[in-house]
């Protein structure tokens, strides 16, 4: 383990190089000495509305230095932050809000219309990103309290971050993550990545995301400069490339996609770029060699999941050579990251030999803390308990090794991916069965070539009662996050069972990836 904070690791960005920029927003930049500075007033104002060592503050937010500040503020006086998907809807939010018991929100503007709909009563104050008419802007509600450091020291084997992963219940599950097992993420990802003081990072990756707000965070460790972008725009993005010098950059596959469509694309100076990383979702090879010919720059490959504070294999640039004897190498995750273990095990945890289909396993120390509020389920996560403090954690991802290569074959766990978000099908069914219609559902994958996966829901009518796709899937968008409704629908007589009544959707799946290597797109 580590043995360092966050506060600490800012306090030694701040000894070595408080006047250099750590983020470039549209509105502004942020010195390390404003960041520091700015998060000991916001630990202030919440130490005033009486927060104490464990509490949760959420955050609503597109803006990632503004929710890197209170994370840290949170940080200083043993509170926790918890960011919240903002693409979620009303019911989602507001479970997740109360699930975390948070006592403390910060919110965009934009998304005020949405919290006015939903019932928080343990939320003690609310303030704006930006300036709003009722709640504080944060900038004028922290400006009222000193910027000298509250002087709480946590441990750092204490929770820093929660963030919300959804489980195949369909209801999220507080994914609680160290001080350590954050240090743990900036050690590898810093060395895979590359970065350093020199670089200058591009991230428009959502805060709710560990890929976005561990990025965000990773500036303060590295003391690299960090540009930051609220939206994904692609044009902007491009420009913005050159404009700002930018080194580095991780997009999931939808992104590059959309960068790759872009008019402006081939035109653009990429003459800066060293790197840049993608994940969360696979990857067609199409995209990928064209995205190698178009940028020109190194590129690596990551998978990991929240659970273990993000990436913990890396498929290096040595290995991106789509015409070379070794082009296999693209369909695989890449190799375990140093001090990261891999296991592949059957179904009683028994390790399956090279090339066998199995669980994939993690040993890192960037393995969570657990769930929150979930000890269950924490202990479901880690079969073989965690007596070195770490654990083997289960991914519920199928995959295979092979000459050290980690390859992922199909997800054991009923998730979707789609242009990176985890969708899992259970909650996606219950939304739908409450449209009065709908006698029976079932919710599936199949392969999109902007997405990865597209979200498809096989329905079975009620007896004399028509419904269209159109209107059962408005329907959903009323009840979850439009991400996860159902891009198409396919009526059905009926859903295949085995004898025993359980679900058979490898049949509903089995035209739509028929031909393909692996289940997963």
């Amino acid at each position: 383990m580590s043995g360092q904070t966050l506060t600490r690791t800012l306090q030694a960005a701040v000894d070595a190089g408080a006047q250099e920029i750590a983020y470039v927003t549209p509105t502004r930049s942020w010195t390390f000495r404003e960041v520091d500075d700015e998060s000991s007033r916001v630990a202030h104002g919440l130490l005033a509305l009486g927060l104490a060592p464990g509490d949760r503050v959420a955050c609503l937010t597109k803006h990632t230095a503004e929710c890197v500040v209170l994370t840290l503020a949170a940080c200083k006086i043993g509170a926790v932050c918890m960011p919240v998907n903002w693409r979620l809807a009303p019911p989602e939010i507001e479970f997740i809000i109360s699930d975390g018991q948070a006592v403390f929100l910060m919110a965009d503007q934009a998304f005020l219309p949405l919290i006015a709909r939903v019932d928080l009563p343990g939320i003690r104050k609310t303030v704006t990103t930006d300036d709003a008419q009722g709640p504080l802007g944060f900038a004028h509600w922290r400006s009222a309290y000193p910027e000298r450091a509250p002087g709480y020291e946590a441990r750092s084997s204490s929770t820093a971050l929660q963030l919300y992963s959804s489980g195949t219940t369909g209801l999220p599950k507080g994914v609680e993550l160290s001080h350590d097992n954050l240090h743990a993420l900036f050690s590898s990802n810093g060395h895979y990545f590359d970065f350093d003081r020199t670089g200058i990072l591009f991230n428009a990756l959502p805060t709710f995301h560990i890929a976005g707000i561990g990025l965000g965070l990773l500036t303060i460790a590295t003391l690299g400069r960090t540009v930051l972008y609220p939206d994904f725009d692609p044009p902007r993005i491009i420009s913005g490339i050159a404009e700002h010098g930018i080194t580095h950059m991780f997009l999931v596959p939808a992104m590059i996609h959309a960068l790759l469509a872009s008019p402006d694309v081939e035109a653009a100076d990429y003459s800066s770029l060293r790197t840049m990383a993608y994940g969360a979702s696979p990857i067609s090879e199409k995209i990928l060699v064209s995205a190698i010919r178009t940028f020109k720059c190194a590129f690596l490959q990551v998978y990991g999941l929240t659970e273990t504070s993000g990436s913990v294999t890396f498929l290096p640039p040595a290995d991106h050579d789509p015409e070379g004897p070794r082009a296999y190498l693209l369909r695989s995750a890449g190799k375990p990251g140093r001090n990261i273990g891999v296991r592949v095990v059957d179904a009683a945890g028994i390790d399956v030999g090279e090339g066998t289909v199995g669980e994939i396993w993690i040993h890192f120390a960037g393995n969570m803390n657990g769930y929150w509020r979930k000890p269950e389920a924490t202990a479901a996560a880690f079969p073989e308990g965690r007596a070195d403090g770490i654990g083997w954690f289960r991914t519920g991802d199928a995959g295979y090794l092979r000459e050290g290569y980690v390859f992922i074959h199909d997800r054991i766990k009923d998730m979707i991916v789609s242009g990176g978000e985890n969708i899992y099908p259970a909650e996606v069914e219950n939304a739908l069965m409450k449209h009065p219609a709908v006698a029976d559902t079932a919710v599936i994958g199949v392969p999109d070539e902007r997405w990865g996966e597209a979200v498809k829901a096989c329905v079975v009518l009620r007896p004399n009662v028509s419904a269209s796709g159109e209107e059962i899937i408005a329907f959903c968008r009323e009840q979850i996050a439009h991400f996860k409704c159902p891009r198409s629908i396919d009526f059905l007589n009926s859903l295949p069972r085995n004898p025993s009544g359980k679900l058979l959707k490898f049949q509903l799946r089995a035209p739509y990836w028929e031909g393909r290597e692996r289940q997963v797109n």
